[in-house]
């Protein structure tokens, strides 16, 4: 089984206004309610790419419990721990002359929450992959990316991680079997602007000797980069298409990576073709990629 953990899961409000103006009414043209946040993003895409996977983390409220049933729609299996005070967040998504976003803050999460997480973990064998990605709300503890990897090492998990700065950096100890940082983040973790695809390989390879078994840079237009646990470098450029969307493109290329992984026992290169493709798919569509965009980029990208 593959597992996903979202820390901090919301409903994402989506809407469209013309000309937006502070201190005056402004009506939307267009508006839609999805699922959000990165692990649950990573569900999602899997779904639509012929995979189970149980999306695992907090939930409170009456959007704790609209957030499940809109990922029961779209097939995902949840097993979210009900938090009882505050509620799940709401994010206010405004595209207009400029983008602009409202956060919500989410429920109060206890110690007995997290510890209800970690005997959820405790489920897992070494048959499972686990994603843990996106940022943590300010009631957990800055640690509790190490805290998880740290509980889960002696069984060997494949452990996938997104995350950013030293939520990434300080769990590379622990081996994670693959991390996603694109190519900005991967700047921001040395203090270096990286561009090009050359100039992302060594500080991947960095990544490596600190503790990562593969590394996968995603970066945009420019394409991805990967480099697999035998050090063998793989690059792609980007798919030809035009940018719709780009929220949830790196989540989709994490599923895509899962999904050629799987689907090919093993094999890195098709695992990272596929994670490039499904990344692509869903900048390229209003909503996350579905199975048939992913398999038509993946042929344009193999003529």
């Amino acid at each position: 089984m593959i597992y996903t953990v979202t820390f901090n899961p919301s409903l994402d409000y989506i809407i469209r206004v013309n000309h937006f103006q502070t201190g005056e009414i402004n009506k939307t043209y267009y508006e839609n309610i999805l699922p959000g946040g990165k692990g649950i993003n990573v569900s999602i895409v899997l779904s639509n790419l012929g995979h189970n996977s149980t999306a695992l983390g907090f939930m409170a409220g009456f959007t704790g419990k609209e957030i499940e049933n809109r990922m029961n729609n779209f097939g995902c299996q949840t097993d979210f721990i009900q938090v009882k005070n505050g509620l799940s967040r709401i994010n206010v998504k405004m595209k207009s002359d400029n983008e602009t976003e409202i956060n919500g803050m989410g429920p109060k999460i206890t110690d007995e929450n997290i510890q209800e997480l970690f005997e959820k973990l405790d489920k897992l064998t070494k048959e499972d992959i686990l994603v843990i990605s996106g940022s943590i709300p300010s009631t957990l503890p800055d640690d509790i990316y190490e805290r998880i990897m740290q509980h889960l090492q002696d069984k060997h998990i494949k452990i996938i991680v997104d995350a950013t700065k030293n939520l990434m950096m300080n769990v590379l100890k622990y081996k994670p079997f693959l991390i996603k940082p694109n190519n900005h983040e991967l700047g921001e973790l040395f203090d270096v602007t990286l561009n090009t695809q050359d100039e992302v390989i060594p500080y991947a390879l960095k990544l490596q000797e600190m503790g990562a078994q593969n590394v996968l840079i995603s970066m945009a237009g420019q394409g991805a980069v990967f480099i697999d646990e035998q050090k063998t470098i793989h690059k792609s450029p980007a798919p030809k298409g035009t940018v719709v969307n780009s929220v949830g493109a790196g989540d989709s290329m994490v599923a895509g990576f899962i999904s050629g992984y799987l689907n090919s026992d093993g094999d890195y290169k098709k695992a990272f073709l596929k994670g490039i493709c499904a990344g692509s798919a869903s900048a390229f569509s209003p909503n996350l990629c579905t199975k048939e965009e992913v398999e038509e980029l993946l042929r344009s990208l193999n003529q």
